[in-house]
């Protein structure tokens, strides 16, 4: 999409963020994002920006920095839950579901549609930071389902749709741009 930050992208008048934000806040207790570079231009949203502590690892680097962080946050977080900020239309149950699916188990929670898993959205105990760390130390960039799957057995949750759109379609070009749009204009 030209370069730059996905997320701050406008869908329908507001950055791609502010409905992936506003889709994700009552599901879970808190927010935080994981973004490398200058975390100043997220200022205007007042949520932590943690940056990856492995650099060039991918989205296994920002989860790994996630469980980090949460493993030093004073509320004791036993999860995290994990979403991908150019995908504004995913289930307003995601956290539920997962949740359930994960039930005490120990293992990765990882959502899935249309056949396809979807390993960025996850559920992910904290308790697994160790062995995420130790992972990428052995592996180096592998990815999120090499990961959850081959490492820690993921159990994953199919979020079936009856709709055209999946409900983790993500915004990559300027195409999907005007397809989330439409779908916007459409919910209202």
């Amino acid at each position: 999409m030209g370069g730059g930050d996905k997320s701050l992208r406008e869908l329908d008048g507001r950055p791609l963020l502010d409905h992936v934000i506003a889709r994700l806040s009552p599901q879970v207790d808190g927010l935080l994002l994981n973004a490398n570079g200058d975390p100043s231009r997220f200022s205007p949203w007042r949520i932590p920006v943690v940056a990856d502590s492995i650099i060039d690892f991918g989205p296994l680097g920002g989860i790994q920095a996630g469980l980090l962080w949460a493993a030093e946050q004073p509320q004791a977080f036993s999860h995290i839950l994990t979403v991908a900020a150019d995908t504004p239309f995913f289930p307003d149950t995601l956290a539920r579901r997962l949740i359930a699916a994960e039930a005490g188990t120990g293992t990765i929670a990882l959502a899935s549609s249309g056949g396809r898993v979807h390993p960025t959205f996850g559920l992910w105990p904290v308790s697994l930071r160790q062995d995420l760390t130790e992972f990428l130390a052995r592996e180096g960039a592998a990815s999120v389902r090499a990961f959850a799957e081959r490492e820690h057995g993921a159990v994953v949750v199919d979020f079936s749709y009856a709709g055209e759109l999946d409900p983790f379609f993500n915004v990559n070009t300027p195409e999907d741009l005007e397809i989330a749009a439409n779908v916007v204009r459409t919910e209202r």
